[in-house]
């Protein structure tokens, strides 16, 4: 239904050109913020600036006699694997070890699936007719563009506070066989940050899919990463799997680049032992073994996971003010109104905010012009477009606590403007 607009009045002019003003005020400050991404600031980093110093000079060997500066090891480090199986909630027998980027490993995977098939299926991917994924949404962009370079599909389907509206994903996955699997962030999601109830994770291990090789890509990017609120539980993906007689439908992943360097972590593949028998099948033509000096330092300097849950503590110091003071101006500026909404996550590394339909766009060049670059519009969902363009992503862990009250400042004011436009 389109949005009237009030009757123009003085009184409405004044407010118009008052609001215009403060805009302008902005823009001759010359601000430069960006929110654009989920980026660890300096001081996050500093935090784990001991990696660097974690292996002496004679320290290079793992527990079973490795010798880390060599060759091999597709696996990971025996210790690295105990490690990390304890952050993702699984057995050290159901992870593998990779590189420093959890999205590199979610790539590969796909792309593996979409040139040789996945155990189960019946043969490659891009040998289909077509293949569709589904992609809940707000989400992740990077996801979503992984799809798109691969030519995949990709079917929205809305959140709804809990993890994917299941009766839609239910429908689409069982009558349609091009319906290969489902992205999921199920803990302090990107962007919205809710966390998937136990019932949805049930739901998506017992889904009655068509294709005999649906899989469910589960990006447990933020495992640990709490606001000082105590960890939220979530289900067991891989023992729901395994309950219902689906076993390889998890490839659960996850990494360290927000627990300890962005560019020099730790990432993995946990999943049953077909499908990582499978993916060190495929990993072997690529790599002859990871970084194994990097998993022995990240084991010497976390130790085990309750060193991990300490160091994330130090993390959420630093960043629950910065989300504070999101929540503070939009409160402020917004609160008790009608022209936004936004969500106050537990964790994770962004706030959700919808505008009433069709501002986003608006606001977001708005924004901009006034030195506040934030995430495109439209980029958290398939394609960049949001149908009703209305969300934006805001990513308050890399400026400074002064600075994103400064830039919420900004993009309340730019709501409100585009609102007076859009109504005028």
């Amino acid at each position: 239904m389109p949005i009237s607009s009030p009757p123009a009045t003085p009184a409405r002019a004044a407010d118009r050109a008052a609001l215009k003003e403060r805009y302008e005020g902005f823009v001759r400050r010359g601000l430069n913020l960006d929110m654009t991404r989920g980026k660890p600031c300096a001081e996050q980093l500093d935090l784990s600036i001991g990696l660097i110093e974690a292996l002496s000079r004679t320290d290079f060997r793992a527990s079973d006699g490795t010798d880390c500066r060599n060759y091999g090891g597709l696996d990971g480090l025996p210790e690295a694997k105990a490690l990390f199986a304890a952050l993702a909630g699984v057995s050290p027998g159901e992870i593998l070890i990779g590189g420093n980027s959890s999205l590199n490993l979610m790539h590969d995977v796909m792309t593996w699936a979409w040139l040789y098939g996945v155990p189960g299926g019946d043969g490659p991917w891009h040998r289909r007719p077509k293949v569709r994924f589904l992609c809940p949404v707000p989400g992740y962009d990077r996801h979503f563009a992984i799809c798109e370079h691969l030519g995949i599909e990709m079917i929205p389907v809305e959140l709804r506070g809990n993890g994917p509206d299941m009766e839609a994903v239910a429908r689409l996955a069982a009558e349609d066989e091009s319906v290969k699997g489902i992205w999921c962030v199920p803990k302090y999601s990107n962007p919205t940050g809710e966390v998937y109830a136990p019932e949805t994770v049930e739901g998506l291990a017992r889904l009655p899919a068509r294709a005999p090789d649906f899989r469910i890509f589960w990006d447990n990017a933020y495992a640990v990463h709490h606001l000082g609120g105590g960890p939220a539980p979530l289900a067991d993906l891989l023992s729901a799997c395994r309950r219902a007689g689906n076993p390889e439908r998890a490839l659960i992943f996850g990494s360290t680049s927000k627990i300890s360097l962005a560019g020099g972590g730790i990432a993995f593949l946990a999943g049953s032992e077909r499908t990582l028998d499978w993916a060190r099948r495929h990993l072997g033509f690529q790599t002859i073994g990871p970084d194994k000096l990097n998993q022995l330092r990240h084991v010497r300097f976390f130790r085990d996971l309750a060193g991990i849950e300490a160091h994330m503590q130090r993390h959420a110091a630093i960043l629950k003010p910065k989300f504070d003071a999101v929540q503070e101006v939009l409160e402020r500026e917004l609160g008790g109104g009608d022209l936004a909404s936004w969500t106050r996550p537990q964790g994770g590394y962004f706030v959700s905010l919808d505008t009433r339909p069709g501002r986003a766009k608006r606001v977001v060049a708005l924004a901009a012009k006034a030195g506040v670059r934030l995430t495109p519009a439209g980029s958290t969902f398939p394609y960049g477009r949001d149908p009703l363009d209305r969300n934006i992503r805001i990513a308050p862990s890399f400026p400074a606590a002064a600075d994103i009250r400064a830039a919420m400042e900004v993009v309340a004011v730019c709501i409100a403007l585009a609102e007076r436009e859009a109504t005028a």
